[in-house]
């Protein structure tokens, strides 16, 4: 059993840091966000239903819970969407930094959906990070709109998390990810179908695009999908919280290996990055001790 853990702790540890690369293979692509996304989706799709065909898996899942699949299959496609145009708008750092507040807009969104008291150090943390973004804002304002769009995209991700985490212990991760990548799918489909823009354009691609597209929907996506909700079946909240709170850390390392000084920021956006992401993971501590408490 330890060795299970060991095993599962790795595991997600290798899955976050393909969410921080992730964030590269989107400034590499030259695609805007919409078809990116949908690219994504849709080779995604492809990639788990060969793997449910290898496996013989029962996709059949009630219609009700077929709907509610669909429903955060554009949560979730909605998130990439606003993620890539982030991304493509100010630049990785930016986009990571803000991406972890996603931890808090969690803590807020909790209690409304499942009707809990709002908890105190959760509201004076919030206000923390409010300060780091206001540094960032502050220093990097030429990227406002890449800073909207990346705290859209967190919100979006707590959603999605706070929602799927019912539905990841009751059902088969593969099936799962397949309904929600097709819900995904289907309603961008039908926007771009809507607004006329499947046209042969459309699927004229760079070679490079479609190498990082088919790593980007096979690796980061299917793969990574996949193994991240089966994964959290072995591992603590606690730990799998703290683990991907390293993504941002992750991608921005990368970022600064691979595109110099494109992504080199100021020293006062570092210390804001570092101030939110050290609040999202005192909270988390917090929380894990109070809990250990109340249980014991």
């Amino acid at each position: 059993m330890p060795n299970d853990n060991l095993k599962s702790y790795l595991h997600l540890h290798l899955i976050v840091f393909i969410w921080g690369f992730t964030a590269i293979l989107g400034e590499l692509i030259t695609l805007d966000a919409l078809p990116l996304v949908w690219f994504r989706m849709l080779l995604a799709v492809g990639f788990i239903v060969l793997f449910m065909a290898y496996k013989k898996t029962n996709f059949v899942v009630p219609r009700k819970t077929i709907f509610g699949f669909l429903l955060l299959g554009l949560v979730i496609a909605l998130h990439w969407l606003t993620f890539f145009k982030a991304i493509k708008v100010s630049n990785v750092s930016v986009t990571l930094a803000c991406l972890s507040t996603g931890a808090f807009f969690t803590s807020f969104l909790e209690p409304i959906l499942y009707r809990r008291k709002v908890i105190w150090y959760e509201v004076l943390f919030g206000l923390i990070v409010v300060v780091g973004l206001y540094i960032i804002f502050n220093v990097e304002g030429d990227y406002y709109l890449g800073i909207i769009l990346a705290l859209t995209s967190a919100f979006l991700s707590a959603l999605f998390s706070v929602i799927n985490g019912k539905y990841a212990k009751m059902y088969d991760s593969t099936v799962i990810s397949f309904y929600e990548l097709t819900g995904g799918v289907l309603y961008f489909s039908i926007y771009l179908l809507l607004s006329n823009s499947f046209s042969k354009d459309f699927f004229i691609l760079q070679p490079s695009d479609w190498v990082y597209l088919l790593i980007l929907s096979s690796i980061c996506t299917a793969y990574a999908f996949i193994a991240s909700v089966r994964v959290m079946k072995f591992i603590s909240p606690y730990t799998v919280m703290l683990t991907i709170n390293l993504e941002p850390v992750y991608g921005i390392i990368l970022a600064l290996l691979i595109f110099k000084d494109k992504e080199k920021m100021s020293s006062e956006f570092y210390f804001g990055a570092i101030l939110i992401l050290i609040t999202v993971i005192l909270n988390g501590v917090i929380k894990y001790k109070l809990r250990n408490r109340n249980s014991s």
